[in-house]
Parts: structure tokens; sequence; C-alpha cells
């Protein structure tokens, strides 16, 4: 096979590891900047171009399309599908689960386990937002935050309502969270490859820190997860389409809750902390998938 990577930077670890599991598996690979593509989408005939090179013999894309250029990325990663290309996981799935509110509203219609959410446009509301979560502490998060960035856990009501007037100031937009104070700062990453966890790591946050993702400081340890926690992982990335995603867990006195879906997620961490070789696993997922997006545009 031929397989192109949507990537800004083949240093990056999981790029790089992306790489290798695919050649090793006798496979073609080209890493392609999104930001260096541009394509036509007047003609009969979809096509993306980098420089003077047609992207038009792929049989697999693999996306690893950073937050920063969600919007970009997912055009070209959508003309890819339109020349029927097989997608790891398609431009609607991935938009979907970068922005944080679609995503939970996804998710609770689908019967998923979250933090209780509160969201409003309205600073005149700020106060009915914390009631609706429980009251203080909570966790106050930029709906276009990613890796920790721009989540704030307010102690009290009164500076839950500060940091929420300030947010409105400045015309952002984000959410008030529940915050499960029984999860001591841990949270579990569940890798889901197709319809089963293939990896889970335990996150914990650095002392005085209430953050556990790794770009923070956090460690990671594996950790078995229950059968429960699987499905509830499992049954998140299939509610948003994707056929690779990082679920982040909390555990909680009422189950299972999801805090967050990643369409992107990062192989360094969980690689490292579990010893598994995931890249390789979803080049095999890759190779599964293939022939039957063949078979489906064939006929």
């Amino acid at each position: 096979m031929k397989i192109g990577i949507l990537s800004r930077n083949p240093r990056i670890y999981s790029t790089h590891r992306l790489v290798k599991a695919a050649l090793s598996r006798g496979h073609d690979v080209q890493v392609v900047n999104p930001l260096s593509c541009y394509m036509n989408i007047t003609s009969a005939k979809p096509m993306v171009h980098l420089r003077d090179q047609q992207l038009n013999k792929f049989d697999a894309v693999i996306p690893r399309i950073g937050a920063s250029i969600t919007f970009y990325g997912t055009a070209i990663l959508r003309q890819f599908e339109m020349m029927g290309m097989y997608t790891l996981n398609d431009s609607t799935s991935i938009s979907r689960s970068r922005d944080k509110l679609r995503s939970l509203q996804i998710l609770s219609r689908s019967g998923i386990g979250l933090p209780t959410t509160s969201y409003a446009h309205s600073t005149k509301m700020s106060s009915k937002l914390v009631e609706m979560v429980g009251g203080a502490p909570c966790v106050i998060k930029l709906i276009e935050g990613t890796q920790g960035k721009g989540v704030i856990l307010a102690d009290t009501p009164k500076a839950a309502e500060s940091v929420i007037d300030g947010l409105r100031q400045m015309k952002a937009h984000f959410l008030v969270q529940e915050f499960i104070k029984e999860s001591n700062g841990c949270d579990i990453r569940a890798f889901v490859i197709g319809d089963q966890v293939v990896a889970s790591m335990m996150r914990r946050a650095k002392e005085g820190e209430f953050r556990s993702n790794l770009h923070r400081g956090g460690s990671a340890i594996p950790v078995e997860i229950t059968k429960e926690e699987a499905q509830v992982a499992v049954n998140a990335a299939k509610a948003l389409g994707l056929n690779v995603a990082g679920v982040d867990l909390l555990r909680s006195a009422r189950g299972p809750l999801v805090l967050e879906v990643n369409s992107s997620p990062g192989l360094q961490g969980i690689e490292n902390s579990t010893g598994l070789d995931i890249a390789g696993m979803i080049i095999d997922h890759i190779e599964q998938n293939v022939k039957q997006n063949r078979e489906y545009y064939a006929g």
C-alpha cells in the first residue's frame, strides 16, 4: 500500500513511529504537510496538489492534524475522502471531536456518562452555571483549549464567577464542569482502535496541579481497566465516528465518566508507559480496512 500521513512535522514522535511501522510492513509512506497542499474543488475530478505533485495514489490517509489547523486540515482530508481514499478518521468525526461543546452534546445524546456540564452566552447566568454543576470547586474550560491549556479550577463560587466574567469580556467560549473530587487528580487514557481498547494508562497530576496531562508535567503508568470502562471508551469513540481515539476517563462514584475524546491521540505517552507497539496496531487496522474500502467504491 501507499500511505499518506498528514502531519506538519515528520520528526515528532507519533508521525515518526507511524512511518516506521508502515515501512516495517513493506508499505510506501509519504508525510504531507497539509498547510503546503492546495486543491482543485471545481473540476469533475477532485484533486489535492503538493507543489507540482498530484496526491492521487494513496491507498490510505492517516490524519495527524493539530488543533490549530483543524479547519484547513480537515478540508484537505475531506478532499481525499471525495477521491475515494480510505481515511483512518474522517473529516466529520475529527471536526466533531475538536468542538468540545458539540462532542459533549453527542456523547450525552448517546447516553454516555459525563461530568455535569453547563454552558451559556450571557454573564448574567454566571451563578446559575456554577449551581448547575454542583457549586464550587468547579472546572472552567475554554472550548478551544488543548493539552490542558485553558483549564481552570475555581475553588469558590466567587472565584468561578470572576473567571467566567473575565472570559466573557474576552469573548471566549467556555464550559463549566463538575469537579470530580474522588478522581484524586488522576484520569485514564484508553486508546481505542476499531472496536476495542488496545492499551490504557493512568495519568496523575504533578504535585500542586489538578490537570493530569503529560504536557502539564503529569506522570503515566499502565493500568488495567474494567470491562465497563473499556465499553464506555469504545462507545464514546463510536458515537463520534472515530476509528482511532484517545478517550480520557474519570473514575467517579457513579461510574466511569468521559472527560474528552481525542481524534489525534499522541503515541509517545501510551507506548512508553505500556511498552506496546500502538503504531503497528494502527497500521494493521488500516491494512484490514483498506480492502473493504476498495470493494465499497468498486461496487
